[in-house]
């Protein structure tokens, strides 16, 4: 078992396995004492990371005094980051998919001492760091540096916008999921507060739902 501390997507640090897979905590989990509340379907699609009883854990760029196991209710031992337990997610297709991120609000990459990923690429700002709330409103410029036209959308869960493919900027007070499809659907991306480029992010024009709340 390999742990790594690396880049994915937009998630710099997270810690990925072996094979350059993102690894995930989930916030209904705890990790003082460590105990998964993942199990049977759950763990379908967030497979635990685990080990065989005795087996090696190697490192890099992870502090070996973060990293831990705890026994899950099936017996199996999974490994623990900050006392966090980890996981795979099972839309995560190929090395650096960060698909799981922000899953739920619940579903976080997880970085070397066991904290949200995300955090530090707003300065601590936006939805997807620790203690920081999902944006429940946004406003979409057709221009880059929020110029006009726009279009703002509130509430929660998953809301189309009315021009999709026009947005070159967003405003959010917290986090969000962006899609490039409909009804949240196609390729996404969970971003945290204004973005005055979306090319920065590769998601200019191409904004067809997003989801609050």
């Amino acid at each position: 078992m390999q742990l790594s501390a690396s880049k994915a997507g937009d998630l710099n640090p997270v810690v990925v396995n072996g094979a350059g897979f993102t690894l995930y905590r989930f916030d209904k989990d705890t990790a003082n004492p460590s105990k998964s509340n993942c199990n049977d379907a759950c763990a379908t699609t967030w497979p635990p990371v685990v080990v065989a009883p005795g087996g090696k854990i190697f490192i890099d760029g992870v502090d070996k005094s973060d990293v831990g196991v705890v026994k899950r209710a099936d017996g199996n031992l999974q490994v623990t980051v900050g006392g966090w337990p980890v996981y795979r997610f099972s839309k995560d297709l190929k090395p650096g998919d960060t698909n799981g991120q922000g899953v739920g609000g619940t579903w976080f990459g997880v970085t070397p001492d066991g904290q949200k990923a995300g955090a530090q690429n707003q300065g601590g700002t936006g939805g997807t760091g620790t203690g920081t709330a999902a944006s429940t409103s946004v406003v979409l410029s057709d221009e880059t540096d929020f110029g006009d036209p726009s279009e703002g959308l509130a509430g929660s869960g998953c809301q189309n916008v009315a021009r999709d493919d026009s947005a070159s900027s967003l405003r959010a007070s917290g986090a969000l999921k962006i899609w490039s499809e409909k009804n949240c659907k196609g390729e996404s991306k969970v971003v945290q507060g204004d973005i005055a480029d979306l090319a920065s992010i590769g998601f200019d024009n191409k904004i067809s739902s997003v989801f609050l709340g």
